[in-house]
């Protein structure tokens, strides 16, 4: 369920900044016979979201045994890279609202209807199938209440991001963004962990030592705690040796990435604030950048 909440929280949040953010830019720009393009662009994204997870659930319901756990084990390996590299991306991101107000920008400025759908719909159906996936590995990792999360998660982001359109609340989203990015990162390495466990169980990979270490006597994985632990973060309370490698490498590699590119976002800003006269009068950044 706190899986399911953290993932629909997060994307549906950021499907909410961007729509404001669109809106936004139309009414500043005076081009509000635009928005029935945007409310187009919204709605057929969110269909072809909605049909692709009801593919990927239709899907899972024709495999059985072996080919189910291949089938859960592909889907949790491309949740835990999507969301691995969701999260670096948006690291990366100097100013996300600059650069889709840029897109809007031209095509209003050729009168492109098509184009203005075409950046509403891009925009909502990325985030969309990044959450239907990200479900799909989410479900089967989690023992129950993963829709009630789900739910849950996308009222939570709508009134979250009805309050910030509005501005009758400064909420600081870099914060938010921040924190949500080490649980997604921890739920990543779980799901991974997890696809892993799938394709042993299916033969593909080698298990070598089944179980590495036994914890289940101080924490155990069925148990009340331990179904919680083991739908939010991966919990295992007897991973084998191949399981416990990956999840190690994966967390030092993901974070020194991470440290990579903080350092060389924070090198970039020091070289820019150094070239500023100190007669300029800089601009305030956009609330929504990374």
């Amino acid at each position: 369920m706190i899986v399911s909440l953290i993932i629909t929280l997060r994307e549906t949040l950021e499907m909410a900044l961007i729509i404001g953010i669109i809106f936004r830019y139309l009414r500043k720009s005076n081009q509000l016979e635009y928005k029935k393009y945007v409310y187009w662009g919204i709605i057929v994204g969110l269909i072809m979201s909605i049909s692709g997870a009801i593919l990927i659930n239709s899907l899972s319901i024709l495999f059985e045994g072996r080919t189910e756990q291949i089938f859960e084990g592909i889907i949790m390996l491309i949740g835990a890279f999507l969301l691995s590299t969701m999260i670096l991306w948006m690291l990366n991101q100097k100013n996300i609202a600059h650069e889709l107000e840029e897109k809007l920008h031209m095509q209003v400025k050729n009168t492109h209807k098509f184009g203005v759908f075409s950046v509403v719909f891009v925009s909502i159906l990325r985030e969309g199938i990044e959450t239907v996936l990200f479900l799909g590995a989410a479900r089967f990792s989690e023992e129950n209440n993963s829709l009630l999360g789900a739910i849950l998660g996308i009222i939570i982001a709508i009134i979250l991001g009805i309050i910030i359109y509005q501005g009758t609340s400064k909420i600081n989203l870099k914060l938010f963004f921040t924190i949500t990015s080490y649980f997604l990162i921890i739920i990543a390495a779980g799901l991974l962990a997890h696809g892993i466990h799938e394709f042993q169980e299916a033969g593909i990979i080698p298990i070598f030592i089944e179980h590495i270490y036994d914890i289940n006597f101080i924490l155990d994985e069925n148990g009340t705690i331990g179904l919680f632990l083991k739908g939010l973060f991966g919990y295992n309370g007897n991973p084998s040796l191949i399981e416990t490698i990956v999840y190690v490498i994966y967390m030092v590699v993901i974070f020194s990435i991470w440290r990579y590119l903080k350092m060389q976002k924070m090198q970039q800003n020091k070289e820019k604030s150094s070239k500023i006269h100190p007669n300029e009068i800089s601009l305030p950044s956009d609330q929504i950048s990374s």
